[in-house]
């Protein structure tokens, strides 16, 4: 199989990774805005329990992104391009695999939040096992590792965009932290003391 083939399929397998965690993701967002409010760290606006919140704004996030779907202005040699394939493919699925464990990890304790504010359910559970007993936050350490392992894949513009903004992740990774401490106390001290939060070899 040539070099241009190996990408095309490469891309085409990356897009429906994408589009299974995008499912995943909006079906714990659907179930979640059913369930009853726990506590809160920070400011949770009202909106993230409005359905016409994520229409609306996936809509806008994916039309601006459609609009970015522009090749960025790179001239590699065969032997970079295939380097970059190798490892954004690296980067990439197995991030992605990580996105979905966490996800279905997590299971009806799924919810989203914002670098501002993080919401738990009335009845909330702290969940350590599964991909939660190798690092704290698998879901957005495996979003950060989509996002540069995509850009070295598809090297488009909008790649370039993900991959920026992949760090904010960190701010709303804190203010779970913080809701999580407030409500499960010497709980969540304990698994914080044995877990680390981003790198999995780090362990304690």
């Amino acid at each position: 199989m040539n070099l241009n083939a190996c990408q095309g399929w490469i891309r085409w397998i990356g897009g429906v990774a994408a589009l299974a965690a995008l499912l995943t993701i909006f079906t714990g967002i659907w179930r979640g805005m059913r369930r009853p409010v726990g506590m809160t760290a920070g400011r949770a606006p009202g909106w993230l329990r409005s359905p016409l919140f994520y229409v609306v704004t996936s809509a806008l996030f994916g039309g601006f992104c459609i609009l970015l779907w522009r090749p960025l202005p790179l001239a590699l040699s065969s032997g970079a391009q295939a380097g970059a394939l190798t490892l954004g493919a690296l980067l990439y699925f197995p991030g992605m695999a990580f996105v979905l464990w966490g996800r279905l990890t997590l299971g009806r304790m799924y919810f989203v939040s914002t670098s501002s504010g993080a919401q738990l359910f009335a009845d909330h559970q702290l969940i350590t096992r599964g991909a939660f007993a190798i690092v704290r936050h698998p879901m957005y350490a495996g979003l950060i590792a989509v996002g540069f392992g995509g850009l070295l894949i598809y090297r488009t513009w909008t790649w370039l965009f993900i991959a920026a903004i992949a760090p904010a992740l960190l701010l709303r990774a804190r203010r779970e932290e913080q809701a999580l401490a407030a409500r499960f106390g010497a709980e969540w001290e304990a698994y914080k003391a044995c877990v680390p939060a981003w790198i999995p070899w780090r362990r304690r």
